[in-house]
C-alpha cells in the first residue's frame, strides 16, 4: 500500500515504514504528524484518485529529526567588471518516518429499491411546488389588470 501526499508545496510518494525528508515543519522531534492532503491511494491494485484530495484518508508519521541539507554554493560573476559574489546556503529539513496510512471504511450503500422510492417522492414535491408558484403568479397579474 502506498499513497501520494501533498505537503510543503510538493508531492511525495510514501509507504508505511518509509523515511521522508520534508521542508522544515514546525513540529518537535518525537511528535506525531498527520497529512490530510492525500492525492492518491493504492491498495493491492485498487487505486483511489482524489479530486483534488481523497476523502477519509490520512497518512500519519513521526518526526525523527530536524537538520540542514548539503551546502549549495551560489556564485555570481560579471566578467571584465571585477564583480564576484560567493554565497552558501543549507536548506533546513524535517526527517519523518511514515507510521501508517489510514483509509476510512466504505459507508453502507443503499439498495436500488430504496433509491427508487426516494426519487418519485422528491419529484412529486417539486411538481406541486411548481404548480403553486405558477398559480400565484397568474392571480397577481389578473389583479393588476382589474385595477
Amino acid at each position: 500500500m502506498y499513497a501520494i501526499i501533498e505537503a510543503c508545496g510538493k508531492q511525495y510518494k510514501v509507504a508505511e515504514g518509509d523515511v521522508v525528508f520534508f521542508e522544515k515543519l514546525d513540529v518537535e522531534e518525537g511528535k506525531k504528524v498527520t497529512f490530510d492532503n492525500v492525492v492518491l491511494v493504492s491498495d493491492d491494485g485498487k487505486v483511489q484518485v482524489g479530486a483534488p484530495y481523497v476523502k477519509g484518508v490520512k497518512v500519519e508519521g513521526k518526526v525523527v529529526a530536524h537538520g540542514k541539507g548539503k551546502k549549495i554554493i551560489v556564485y555570481k560573476m560579471k566578467p571584465k567588471k571585477n564583480y564576484r559574489r560567493k554565497q552558501g546556503h543549507r536548506q533546513p529539513y524535517t526527517k519523518v518516518e511514515i507510521t501508517s496510512i489510514k483509509v476510512a471504511t466504505a459507508k453502507t450503500t443503499k439498495t436500488a429499491e430504496e433509491k427508487a422510492e426516494e426519487k418519485p417522492v422528491a419529484k412529486a414535491a417539486t411538481k406541486t411546488a411548481a404548480k403553486t408558484t405558477t398559480k400565484k403568479a397568474t392571480t397577481t397579474k389578473k389583479e393588476k389588470v382589474e385595477e
